[in-house]
């Protein structure tokens, strides 16, 4: 279940994936578990009582969201701009 990529310094909600909000994503991501294991969790947790939707909420709001990818400008040295 766990990955072998380091777990990036900062929680940060998931562009790659993201359902909802990318709250359990941004979680799965920061710990290196898998992102249907915290959805299946908080959807699960739902049939207890407490404020689960408003925690949603909440962390979808405070947590920061992944930086957009930036476009390189460089290209492979096999494929030149100027190519036809």
């Amino acid at each position: 279940m766990t990955s072998t990529a380091p777990a990036p310094t900062r929680l940060m909600r998931s562009r790659d994936d993201a359902w909802l909000g990318g709250v359990c994503g941004g979680i799965a991501k920061r710990f290196g578990w898998d992102a249907t294991v915290i959805r299946v969790l908080f959807v699960a947790s739902i049939l207890l009582p407490g404020p689960q939707l408003l925690l949603y909420l909440v962390l979808w709001l405070i947590i920061p969201r992944e930086p957009k990818p930036t476009l390189s400008t460089t290209y492979p040295t096999a494929y030149p701009p100027n190519a036809v």
